[in-house]
């Protein structure tokens, strides 16, 4: 049988509230995930061994030339089985949409969107979990929490020009002395067991990552005054309730931001990253930072860093004031005359508006006036797709993810620009260690696709007839 996916099941182990105590001797409140995994691995290793049977000499893709040169855009090369990037409908995660999610997942009484609790469930086994299960889930991640007080020490030691995201990296190598898969295998352990010590250590960096966020955050921005954490709150407002905000509105929107930055298939910098470090079998730790900082880059994370700036000096173009729709349409045009480019529009797979966007718009229109850098937001979601389209500038002409997200945190009072992809990053360890977690358990090997030369792709011609 494979996995059945998606349905809404009982917790298949008692979820007790009496405290177990791991090898590395903090007490963990179990959640009853880890019970679920181990029904579900088997499964999954039988259904794999019977798609290669069956399919394992199909070709899935042709490689073109072009494809070796172009950053292997497009090349179908990698199972990723936690979430898939559709050109018209955006990403599912296990099959769900983002609407989807925003529907069938349980929510904590008083809030309005889901919670990355669910959505990790959900990635974890395919099923989406009843409140009483992402419930215990957020208890176990409270459990596992705390952060070794050498890795205070780093980073209260980091200076203040060190940019926050290269500080996150560094303090999750440094909680890299609490890897169970490092200390197990180096004790020789089987590899039937390495989905366990992967597990362990992605559970404790999940739980551990928005404490280390916050501290960065603190250190930064409010002279190293901390805010201990709140067993009381679920994983997203206990973030936001950590770097100090205790607007209940603006917790619902960290739990939107985590959960719609988690996971977008295995081929962006942030997850192929984490997947091929992992594959060498360096622990999570190791591996999870490596995608961390690939996600450090203009081109993957920085991106609503600069959709912001843009916007800002939009605002300085326009003279500050608000415009029509035929004003800022032209403003637009002189924009693209000048070489410059929109920022926030298009994207690599999709070809409608993203999904990620659409639930943030749908966000603001509930609870913030259309002003300032929202509704500048807003009118140019109604005016860039047709400026582009005329100007022949995108295949995709519609809005992704960034358009939207920097307006949204800076209403809120979340301004400090550079510390954006930091949330980013606690949002994308959902996704890229649900993933790399069944890379273990499926036995997934070392990755290591061939290369070629300029030299060997000109004297070998009729291979490719």
């Amino acid at each position: 049988n494979t996995v059945k996916m998606f349905a809404r099941v009982p917790t298949t182990a008692t979820v007790t509230r009496s405290a177990v105590v791991p090898a590395r001797g903090y007490a963990v409140k179990p959640s009853g995930l880890k019970e679920r995994m181990d029904a579900l691995v088997p499964e999954k290793i039988a259904e794999i061994k019977e798609v290669r049977a069956e399919h394992g000499s199909k070709i899935i893709h042709k490689v073109t030339v072009d494809q070796c040169y172009m950053g292997m855009r497009g090349i179908k090369s990698l199972v990723t089985e936690t979430s898939l990037l559709d050109a018209e409908e955006g990403i599912r995660f296990r099959g769900l949409t983002i609407p989807d999610c925003q529907e069938q997942f349980p929510k904590p009484a008083g809030t309005s969107e889901p919670t990355p609790e669910a959505l990790f469930w959900l990635l974890m086994t395919g099923e989406v979990p009843t409140l009483e299960q992402t419930e215990a889930l957020t208890a176990e991640w409270n459990s596992r929490a705390e952060i070794p007080k050498h890795v205070e020490e780093v980073i209260d030691a980091f200076p203040k020009h060190m940019h926050p995201m290269s500080q996150f990296s560094a303090a999750i190598l440094a909680l890299q002395t609490e890897s169970e898969f490092a200390r197990r295998y180096s004790e020789g352990m089987p590899k039937t067991e390495y989905w366990h010590a992967a597990y362990e250590d992605s559970m404790n960096i999940i739980a551990k990552c928005h404490v280390v966020a916050s501290r960065i955050y603190r250190n930064l921005y409010h002279d190293g005054k901390h805010i201990a954490q709140d067993n009381s709150l679920d994983y997203s407002a206990n973030y936001a309730n950590m770097m100090g905000f205790d607007n209940t509105e603006f917790h619902d929107l960290m739990r939107l931001y985590l959960v719609i930055h988690s996971d977008h298939e295995g081929g962006n910098v942030s997850a192929h990253a984490t997947h091929l470090v992992g594959s060498a079998l360096s622990d999570p730790y190791l591996a999870y930072s490596a995608g961390m900082n690939g996600l450090s880059g203009p081109l993957h994370g920085l991106a609503n860093q600069e959709v912001l700036k843009f916007l800002k000096d939009l605002q300085v173009e326009l003279g500050g004031k608000d415009v029509t729709n035929d004003e800022l349409a032209e403003h637009c045009r002189q924009i693209l005359g000048s070489g410059r480019v929109i920022p926030g529009y298009g994207h690599a797979v999709l070809r409608k508006t993203d999904p990620r966007y659409s639930c943030q718009r749908e966000f603001a229109l509930k609870h913030i006036p259309s002003t300032g850098l929202i509704k500048l937001v807003h009118q140019l979601y109604e005016v860039v797709p047709d400026v582009l389209l005329a100007a022949g500038k995108a295949k995709n002409p519609w809005p992704n993810v960034d358009a939207h997200s920097g307006a949204l945190l800076v209403h809120y009072g979340c301004t400090q620009e550079n510390y954006y992809t930091v949330m980013f990053a606690v949002s994308r360890a959902l996704g890229v260690l649900a993933s790399l977690t069944w890379d273990r358990a499926l036995g997934l090997p070392l990755e290591r696709p061939k290369s070629l030369t300029t030299e060997w792709i000109k004297n070998n011609k009729t291979w490719f007839e």
